[in-house]
């Protein structure tokens, strides 16, 4: 009593009297000391158990209730002080005195009051941010679940009648046979009664406070929510008649706290919520259909929220549904038997009975896919990977799929996971919802194919426990498939793979738009009003306005239908290889999308598929089922079917096979051959079909060594300087002088010279090389083939493709020896001077680096060619650049500068292959003084200092190599160029170029 008085401030009247918080804690530390329980030795001898017994039946005696009552008030009102260490005494002496001194009779007096003040604690609005202390909320709650069980538990309200329990026969006989409600006793002073009107306004305000502590699901310490979860499983274990309101809002705690990320959290809301599902018990059956109500009510809400865009709350529904779904899938984690009965009714969500038609339609009108806004280069990305190491092209990724109504990334992952968990714990019940947004997705006409065929891919997950979006593929323990669903995938797949063909057939038939929908998206307008709200969520009526959705998005439709692909391909894993014959085509198409998502999309679903199936790399996957991917190119390329985009299919095929293309090159090569007979006239398709020429060639170039040529090269005295002229006086006094023949001829012969020994000589030395055929390599014969039959589109109309010839001849010229390229290179000739004429400047820049290359390689066959055809044109062309160069943009600026800063413009190529090409033309056979004095005058502007650093060292070489024909030549010019000689010469000086430093490289002693 004394502590009571304290704590309540009795003797503490008036202004200054009251008491400090200190003084309070130490009387709510004498009451815990008093009161808390005693460990004990459960006999009824032991002296700590008779004197609980003196204490209980002293407080539970009429004249001590108000006692009681005065003490609990100033315990409820100290709890409430900002005081920690006061509120949590305060809190814990609460629990006892409630819990085990407070009589059964008069708790519900002060129901009201302690559920109120735990409220208060729990939510503390009184704070202007943060959270309540977790162990506060934890010893509040216990105070709630003590006063709730003890004054509203079905046992205590069944003992005096406020509920009735059906558990035999008897008990409906017994409510059969009773027309009225009894009436109670009249309960003792201070006391309530528990009656069935009581009951009901209790159990309605009390669900009005359970419901306003839903906000506690989110507490950030673990401490409160195990509280909480410890909480919502008493109440729902030993109040199921009492308070059936209030067991979907507890079920969903649970469900939630189930989610969390704290790991012990989420395993305490596991057990609880098996232990509450899994022993028969009266109140399984009514939580199971509270808990299959729950889901049902989710999926009808969760297009609500997408609709307003409450992440939150998209978050909290799609985690019920997932929470709901982990309860009846066996796992590692939860070692107890899985509930087939949550099994059976989350499978009738899905399946033709579910209402799919309602909350389905209701979902997809709310659901906007796009891709991730990143900035990429137009080139396709998978062709990016491609050009790189295979490691890179291996180890891709399915791109993200952003959803535009949902915003954080957190609530579109647990939105994704709920379709998974759906589909795991449905199996193949779940078959009837995907084929349902399939069918949905089938339409490439509708804005909602793409969430539809984003919906099934989901589930499809799910029902094959596989994570697509992880760069290693997640198998989880699961039984060997049915044979229903491996049916299913393979259907699918093969309905997949001929979407492909009906968009090309549509794109033909389909009439144009007309730009009322781009007039109407301009169009400005000002709405003001109320936003309408659905009344009810049964209703297929859409939430948004349809007509704001792209009409079509066939890029991204695509790229779920490959997601699709992907997937069936992990079911189905080995058995998947008999379809390869229909998804190859389509696969390779979306990886030469110029769309950066579809593209990395087809190169991942390529990789992916070959993981399933056991292939270590796609290029073996390719290389083994080469003749599925070559005979779906050529039947869109035949007259009845053509696709524009089959050659670049083709090309990206043989780039990535790789090197082992070249076993099958020869079909490839005589496939485009063949349609280029057919399309000569098609300039996008003889376009594709030279790219794959080039692709086969690049191959075969790395396949095969490089040949040079190194003969024809004239072999030249080395140049000296002598010091003196007596060896030359000597020579020229005795240059006429007889010659002494000491040659050994050998013995005479024995016969006179004639006919019969020319003939046994020739029989001696055999058939002339000449006569020879030349062995070919395989590779060689099939790079002579292209070569020979693709010099006839060097004068094709298209400019793109002589510029491709000519490269294609250019590489053909390393893989080639000279008795294989010389007839197709002098049966073109003409055609290849004609292209130094053309307009554009990148054919001539390729038909410059195509005689480069022949004359590297083949330069006895090059070298009188070069000085008698290329060289004049090649003189004008350096007047023509000079020209250029000045109006270039990327020009380089400044005092006698030439060529440009970037390595990568026309004029620089061209002047690398003519700095090349005059360096390997001086080398091989000796030359008019005349042209060296010209090819050393016209090349000095690439001395300068200020010239691209390759284009001066090309200069280098090629001076160092006319010094090796005239040196005298080179150093006049070069010395007149700097103003180092007078006389004659001086007109030769450019005081513009700064030349000195490679001039110096060049002559060295000299110098």
């Amino acid at each position: 009593m004394l502590s009571g008085s304290i704590l309540g401030g009795i003797e503490a009247k008036g202004k200054g009297k009251d008491r400090d918080e200190h003084t309070k804690e130490a009387a709510a530390h004498c009451l815990w000391a008093l009161l808390h329980e005693r460990p004990s030795l459960a006999s009824p001898t032991d002296q700590a158990t008779i004197r609980l017994s003196e204490i209980q039946t002293h407080t539970k005696a009429m004249k001590f209730i108000p006692i009681l009552g005065q003490t609990l008030n100033a315990l409820l009102e100290t709890a409430l002080s900002p005081h920690l260490s006061l509120q949590r005494m305060s809190l814990r002496v609460l629990s006892v005195m409630i819990n085990v001194y407070a009589a059964d009779a008069f708790v519900p007096s002060v129901l009201p009051g302690v559920v109120s003040s735990m409220s208060k604690i729990c939510l503390d609005k009184t704070r202007q941010k943060g959270w309540v202390n977790g162990e506060v909320v934890a010893a509040s709650l216990d105070v709630l679940r003590i006063v709730i069980l003890k004054s509203i538990s079905d046992e205590r309200c069944i003992a005096e009648g406020a509920v009735r329990s059906m558990v035999n026969l008897e008990d409906l006989q017994d409510l059969a046979g009773t027309g009225e409600e009894r009436k109670p006793p009249d309960p003792p002073p201070f006391c309530t009664a528990r009656t069935a009107t009581w009951l009901r306004a209790s159990s309605a305000q009390l669900h009005i406070a359970l419901n306003s502590l839903s906000v506690l699901t989110n507490h950030p310490t673990p401490a409160a929510s195990n509280a909480l979860s410890t909480f919502a499983f008493q109440i729902l274990q030993e109040t199921s008649l009492t308070l059936p309101q209030s067991q979907p809002l507890l079920l969903s705690w649970l469900l939630s706290l189930s989610n969390s990320t704290f790991s012990g959290v989420s395993e305490l809301a596991r057990n609880n919520l098996f232990d509450l599902f899994a022993s028969p018990s009266l109140t399984t059956q009514t939580l199971l259909e509270t808990l299959l109500q729950i889901s049902q009510d989710s999926l009808a809400a969760l297009p609500r929220s997408i609709a307003a865009q409450s992440d939150a709350r998209v978050e909290h529904i799609a985690g019920q549904i997932e929470a709901v779904c982990n309860l009846a899938t066996l796992s590692e984690d939860n070692p107890k038997a899985p509930l087939a009965s949550i099994r059976q009714g989350v499978s009738i969500l899905l399946g033709p009975s579910g209402g799919i038609e309602k909350w389905g339609w209701a979902l997809l009108s709310v659901l906007e896919l796009s891709t991730p806004s990143v900035a990429v280069n137009h080139p396709s990305i998978g062709q990016l990977f491609l050009e790189g190491s295979e490691e890179d092209a291996d180890s891709t990724t399915f791109p993200d799929v952003e959803l535009k109504n949902v915003a954080s990334r957190s609530a579109q992952e647990r939105l994704a996971q709920m379709f998974w968990s759906l589909g795991r714990t449905c199996g193949d019940n779940g078959l009837y919802a995907v084929d349902w947004f399939f069918d949905v997705g089938r339409n490439l006409h509708s804005g909602l194919s793409p969430p539809a065929l984003w919906c099934a891919a989901r589930l499809l997950e799910g029902m094959g426990n596989i994570q697509l979006f992880y760069q290693a593929h997640v198998h989880l323990a699961t039984p060997s498939p049915s044979q229903r669903f491996l049916t299913y995938c393979r259907g699918l797949s093969k309905n997949i793979s001929e979407w492909w063909d009906e968009e090309a057939e549509n794109r033909e038939t389909e009439p144009k738009e007309s730009s009322s929908a781009d007039d109407h998206s301009l169009r400005t307008e000002v709405k003001k009003g109320l936003s309408s709200i659905r009344l009810s969520s049964r209703l297929p009526e859409p939430l948004v306005d349809i007509g704001t959705r792209p009409s079509i998005q066939p890029a991204l439709r695509k790229s779920l239908a490959l997601h699709l692909l992907a997937i069936s391909g992990n079911i189905l894993q080995a058995r998947f290889t008999p379809m390869f014959i229909y998804i190859l085509y389509p696969i390779l198409h979306s990886i030469v999308s110029p769309i950066p998502h579809l593209s990395l999309t087809g190169l991942s679903t390529l990789n992916s598929i070959a993981n399933a199936t056991s292939y270590a790399s796609p290029a073996n996957l390719l290389l083994s089922n080469f003749d599925y991917a070559l005979d779906s190119v050529s039947r869109r390329l035949s007259r009845r079917w053509l696709d524009m985009d089959a050659p670049k299919v083709l090309a990206v095929l043989v780039r990535l096979v790789g090197s082992e293309v070249v076993q099958k090159a020869g079909d490839v090569v005589e496939e485009c051959f063949d349609r280029l007979d057919e399309y000569h006239g098609y300039s996008v398709i003889v376009e594709g079909l030279v790219e794959v020429l080039g692709e086969v060639l690049k191959v075969i170039e790395l396949d095969e060594p490089r040949s040079t040529d190194q003969g024809g090269q004239v072999k030249r005295a080395e140049s000296h300087t002598l010091s003196s002229l007596r060896p030359f006086l000597h020579w020229v006094s005795h240059r006429h002088d007889p010659v002494e023949d000491t040659t050994d001829y050998g013995p005479a012969p024995h016969r006179p010279w004639g006919e019969p020994a020319k003939k046994e000589d020739e029989a001696a030395r055999g058939p002339s090389d000449m006569e020879k055929e030349p062995d070919f390599t395989p590779s060689q014969a099939l790079t002579q083939q292209m070569v020979s039959r693709s010099i006839y589109f060097l004068t094709h109309q298209s400019p793109v493709i002589r510029a491709r010839i000519l490269n294609l001849l250019a590489s053909a010229s390393a893989v080639l020896p000279e008795s294989a390229l010389l007839p197709s290179i002098h049966k073109a000739w003409p055609f290849i001077l004609n292209r130094f004429d053309d307009a554009e400047q990148y054919i001539v820049s390729a038909a410059a680096g195509l005689v480069e290359n022949l004359a590297i390689h083949v330069g006895s066959f090059m070298t009188r060619r070069v000085w008698g055809d290329i060289w004049p044109r090649f003189m004008r062309m350096l007047a023509k650049l000079d020209e250029a160069d000045s109006r270039n943009a990327l020009a380089r600026r400044g005092s006698g500068a030439v060529g440009t800063a970037s390595a990568y413009t026309h004029s620089h190529r061209l002047y690398r292959s003519i700095l090349r090409t005059m360096e390997a033309a001086v080398k091989g056979v000796d030359i008019e003084d005349s042209t060296i004095w010209q090819v050393t005058l016209a090349c000095r502007r690439f001395l300068h200092r200020e010239a691209h650093e390759e284009l001066q060292a090309l200069a280098r070489l090629l001076y160092q190599a006319l010094a090796g024909v005239n040196e005298d030549a080179v150093w006049v010019a070069l010395m007149s160029t700097l103003g180092k000689l007078d006389g004659e010469g001086s007109y030769l000086r450019e005081s513009r170029w700064d030349i000195e430093n490679n001039v110096m490289a060049i002559l060295g002693t000299s110098w």
